[in-house]
């Protein structure tokens, strides 16, 4: 897949969540063979960047290629200026949302809500793409809901307004995360456009990976919920995909270290009270992966110091690696 003068390397990709998909996180995906990922959706409302989160979601992967910032409003202006204050700041493409089903966003008809208004969506890209030199993408639904299903209208606007790529959640906003993914839609959009087309929803095992990517014919695939607690699912897929069969399971010691060095990660970028705080939902997701870590997620993730959530986790293992030697 290209997206401007961008040979992505791989056909797997981290999907931005807000509130999840954070420096730390993206670096670990990298890692593992995530072929591209995107800032969290950062506001287009540029009097909000001096907030906290806003500079944080504004941190920019500057050490890696493409660099991608995705950006949510509903002024075309507004997305124009914010685009092109993110190029300014180092971003090689802009990634537009028009996919997020959360009510706060779409009550200020961002996100998913533009969906309803095929012309202000033209307007809006129209005046990203005016206002930069490098690819703009675009990330939406198949529709607003399931009597509007517009995503390949939405896609034939994207494409003539000069949009480079486009990631299509298999879900109306009205159906948020619930139901099955319309790959049919996706391969519907992909089959009416020429442009790539990134198919996005319920992709967390190998076997549904591989199913996808025949279903939709898309270009690639965007991993979202699939990574929480796993980063290492990109290495698993690209291995899948490469061979065609299942890579062994990361050892319990490898799996220590990968979330110490996380924990570590997210300490120094947060500082240690905000960091011990986001810690916990990773910790939550890493658990759900972890044999007999009901207690230690109970512990884990009510502690509010940095040491006592290092000092669980190791003692976790250490716990681990015990019961594998009395087994044996």
């Amino acid at each position: 897949m290209r997206i401007g003068s961008f040979d992505i390397p791989g056909p797997f990709v981290l999907a931005p969540m807000a509130g999840i998909t954070d420096a730390p996180f993206r670096r670990l995906c990298r890692r593992f063979g995530a072929a591209l990922t995107t800032s969290e959706m950062t506001t287009a409302d540029i009097s909000l960047w001096h907030t906290e989160k806003s500079r944080r979601r504004l941190d920019l992967d500057l050490d890696v290629e493409p660099v991608i910032v995705q950006i949510a409003g509903s002024s075309p202006q507004q997305m124009a200026q914010a685009a092109s204050l993110c190029q300014q700041r180092g971003a090689q493409i802009i990634d537009i949302n028009m996919g997020c089903p959360v009510k706060k966003v779409c009550n200020r008809l961002a996100g998913s809500a533009l969906l309803q208004d095929e012309n202000l969506v033209g307007q809006i890209l129209d005046a990203v793409v005016a206002s930069v030199t490098v690819p703009v993408t675009l990330k939406i639904r198949t529709g607003w809901d399931t009597q509007n299903r517009n995503g390949v209208r939405i896609a034939k606007i994207a494409e003539q307004s000069g949009v480079q790529s486009l990631a299509v959640h298999g879900r109306t906003r009205a159906c948020r995360f619930r139901g099955a993914a319309e790959y049919e839609t996706i391969a519907e959009i992909k089959a009416n456009v020429a442009i790539p087309v990134i198919a996005n929803g319920d992709i967390n095992t190998l076997q549904k990976s591989h199913e996808v990517l025949r279903l939709s014919g898309a270009d690639a695939i965007m991993i979202g919920r699939g990574a929480q607690g796993r980063p290492w699912f990109f290495r698993e897929l690209n291995h899948y995909l490469e061979t065609g069969e299942i890579i062994s399971p990361l050892e319990n010691n490898k799996v220590r270290d990968i979330m110490l060095d996380h924990l570590n990660d997210l300490y120094q970028f947060y500082g240690d009270t905000t960091g011990v705080r986001v810690a916990r939902k990773h910790l939550t997701w890493y658990c759900a992966g972890l044999n007999n870590a009901d207690s230690f997620r109970s512990q884990v993730v009510r502690v509010d110091s940095v040491s006592e959530q290092v000092r669980l986790t190791q003692e976790y293992f250490a716990r681990q690696e015990v019961n594998v030697l009395l087994a044996a």
